[in-house]
């Protein structure tokens, strides 16, 4: 067990800024009046230790399957006597608002609770999970669908949803890749922020509470979850202090400095430490190198489980060391609970920081407005509101990936005879995703519905099948993974299909129509053998309760693609992990196999579909780069067109290298990307800022500008790159991470 716990002048500082309702957070997390200070000032001073242990507590109210199912007579009166501030797996604006005034009226302090759940891509109107919405590439349609989830969460008289997960992932063996915005830590800092503000809503003033229809988000999960070894859940991450700052750390900072209102630590170690434990890096770094004072709440069990990870000898020292690390409130454990008390018999320095922890949970009650009016949440009517199927259709048509369209099969033609195969095609379950919060499966219209006049067979017989598909004439085959195959949980060491799908491939194929594969699941799999010889692939991952109607209206050209891969398809699960923005190595892959480089030689070099990619049923054209220096920011400017006959959109991505320095570099970073809409023969200027401090590398502590050269890329995927340039840059210092930082976008007329 570590000593005894350190408490500086700093950390006093920090307490009675908090009490104060000074702005130690960035400004758009917001802070409280003076009337809400000096509230919890006073409950702070009449609070026993028992009571504020028991706002430290959150507890689950039911499961995620069947909600408030645990809030019987005990429970009940374990909020009279003031056992815990929160509680999860809880939902109903009646029901809420009965539990609330429990808590408000019949325990001693009056306190209000915090109502928590898992709205990941939708309460009722279930929408694309994560990864599908982060290949949009559109950050206006992410901020729209974490706006539509917390409207209906809030309805529901929830005031917390543990979502966004910004976790960088660059293994998709990890079940949970499905949950975040893929490899990038630009990209991913860019759907963060958009997720934040959805979620939260804007900020009228600094001592506001969060508008009507918005809830508290809680960016999780900090950090390095998403780089566990082997992609296994739970394991250990072991990462560079250059990489944890360079590409796990960004989309966090982005998410802080958005306004994020709460954060969970991760259930992993880095390089040895457990991030519930982890001192360093959550008092250290999030706390006092980034000032980020709002709510800090562990995951499912995992104070815990600090004694599974080694660090920890009894429930009282897991206690501790969270604490110590900065971690305000344990979910579900109970260790808080059950062991702080003994902690602090040993150690009783520990009261400084439950008096810091408690501060901050009741800080972000009065953030909520919660004091002002505890029931502010909720509305019954609201609740049974119809469903918003025109938003989810629209964010489905606009996540899905056109990856391949050989001899242009897609659109199919009016009037071709069309048979439809696969399971997935016709399930339901799987569209709604791993995280389903109350999506229901009767709600969801799948492609099989959706396409009626299709010849459907389900594959489970591949002969029949593939007499099915000799009779028509195009072929959309349903393959990949369902539900819950991804998700918590559910890593997996072969991205291949599962079950006897390669056989029912193989069966259609040799029928020798034209074959459309529709992939759906929650990750990229490593089919390179079964899409061989496939004219036209569409990644449709888990689209929602639109699903079908979505997909329809690419496959006839309603909608011309316009998604781009959030992470690399693998060609064989042997490659992963892997990234687009590797570094060279002395020896860089060459195609030439008697020449020694960094390749496998049973593989071609790269991914099957790389980062960014996607097609269209438009053409593009680029113009050469203009390159302008402004201050210590460049200004890059490229002309696109629509040479195509449709009106469609284009996802222009910017990339960046600095081919010389003292330390190696990524071949490329993506910098800018921003999708346009360009009817046919239209052309737009699109101008990237870009500021010199976006190309800042970590450096012994801290964020340097290192002069010299810096490559500009500029194209339609990490791997099309349609125009180059270069600019130079002066050495100098950053102050955040360089991925965190937006780049600033025009469009004009061209």
């Amino acid at each position: 067990m570590a000593g005894q716990v350190r408490v500086n002048r700093r950390d006093v500082m920090k307490a009675t800024a908090l009490l104060t309702g000074y702005a130690w957070a960035p400004a758009a997390f917001g802070r409280v009046t003076a009337d809400h200070a000096a509230r919890i000032r006073d409950l702070l001073s009449r609070m026993t230790l028992a009571e504020k242990i028991g706002q430290m507590n959150q507890i689950a109210g039911g499961r995620q399957r069947a909600l408030n199912s645990r809030l019987d007579a005990g429970m009940l009166d374990r909020v009279r006597r003031g056992e815990m501030g929160s509680f999860l797996h809880v939902a109903g604006a009646e029901a809420l608002r009965r539990l609330q005034k429990i808590a408000v009226e019949e325990s001693r302090l009056g306190i209000p609770l915090l109502f928590a759940m898992d709205v990941i891509h939708g309460y009722r109107t279930t929408l694309p999970v994560p990864l599908a919405l982060a290949a949009s590439w559109d950050t206006g349609l992410m901020e729209q669908a974490a706006a539509l989830a917390a409207s209906e969460a809030w309805a529901a008289g929830l005031h917390w949803t543990f979502t966004p997960m910004v976790d960088v992932a660059r293994d998709p063996r990890w079940g949970r890749v499905v949950e975040g915005a893929g490899e990038d830590a630009y990209l991913g800092s860019r759907m963060a922020e958009a997720q934040v503000r959805g979620i939260e809503g804007p900020v009228s003033a600094k001592d506001a509470p969060l508008a009507k229809g918005h809830v508290l988000s809680c960016t999780k999960h900090f950090v390095g979850y998403g780089a566990v070894a082997g992609g296994r859940d739970y394991d250990s991450a072991d990462v560079s202090e250059r990489t944890l700052h360079e590409v796990y750390l960004p989309p966090f900072h982005a998410a802080m400095r958005a306004g994020s209102g709460s954060f969970m630590t991760a259930f992993n170690d880095v390089a040895g430490v457990p991030m519930t434990a982890n001192e360093a890096l959550v008092r250290g770094e999030l706390r006092d190198r980034w000032g980020y004072q709002g709510l800090v709440v562990s995951d499912w069990n995992a104070i815990r489980e600090l004694i599974n990870h080694g660090v920890a000898a009894t429930p009282a020292e897991a206690a501790a060391l969270a604490l110590r690390a900065g971690v305000d409130m344990d979910m579900a454990s109970s260790t808080y609970a059950d062991h702080l008390p003994s902690a602090v018999a040993a150690d009783p320095s520990l009261v400084a920081l439950i008096d810091q922890a408690v501060t901050r949970i009741l800080t972000t009650k009065a953030r909520l407005g919660l004091f002002d009016d505890p029931y502010r949440f909720g509305d019954a009517a609201a609740e049974k509101a119809p469903l918003a199927r025109s938003k989810a259709r629209d964010a489905a048509a606009r996540s899905i990936v056109l990856l391949r369209n050989d001899g242009g099969v897609l659109p199919i033609r009016s009037g071709a005879k069309i048979a439809l195969i696969g399971a997935l095609a016709d399930d339901a379950a799987s569209a709604l995703g791993s995280w389903r919060a109350r999506g229901q499966v009767e709600d969801v219209v799948t492609l099989r519905r959706a396409l009626p006049q299709a010849t459907y067979d389900p594959g489970t017989d591949p002969e029949a099948a593939a007499k099915v598909a000799a009779a028509a004439d195009v072929v959309l085959l349903a393959i990949g993974e369902d539900y819950d195959l991804t998700g918590e949980a559910r890593s997996r060491s072969d991205l291949g299909l599962p079950g006897t799908q390669q056989a029912l491939v193989d069966a259609v194929r040799a029928a020798g129509k034209p074959v459309v594969a529709i992939l759906m699941g929650g990750r990229p799999l490593a089919i390179e053998r079964a899409l061989t010889g496939i004219p036209a692939v569409l990644e449709t991952w888990l689209l929602g309760l639109e699903s079908g109607p979505a997909i329809v209206e690419v496959l006839t050209g309603k909608v011309s693609p316009a998604g781009r891969l959030p992470i690399a398809m693998p060609r064989t699960t042997g490659q992963l992990p892997m990234s687009y923005a590797h570094v060279p190595t002395g020896r860089p892959a060459n195609p030439d196999l008697s020449v020694d480089s960094a390749r496998y030689h049973d593989l071609a070099i790269g991914p099957l579909f790389p980062f960014g990619h996607g097609l269209s049923y438009a053409r593009f054209s680029y113009a050469p780069l203009t390159i302008e220096r402004r201050g210590d920011a460049t200004i890059v400017g490229v002309a696109v067109t629509n040479d195509g006959s449709m009106v469609a959109d284009e996802v222009v991505q910017l990339y960046l290298r600095d081919p010389v320095a003292s330390v190696a570099r990524p071949v490329a970073e993506l910098r800018g990307f921003t999708r346009l809409t360009l009817r046919p023969g239209e052309r737009r200027v699109v101008r990237f800022t870009v500021s010199d401090a976006q190309v800042a590398l970590w450096k012994a502590g801290k964020w340097v500008m290192e002069p010299g050269v810096i490559e500009v890329m500029v194209g339609s995927s990490s791997a099309d790159i349609r125009a180059r340039g270069r600019y130079t840059v002066a050495a100098g210092e950053g102050t955040m991470p360089a991925a965190s930082i937006a780049t600033a976008i025009e469009v004009v007329e061209g």
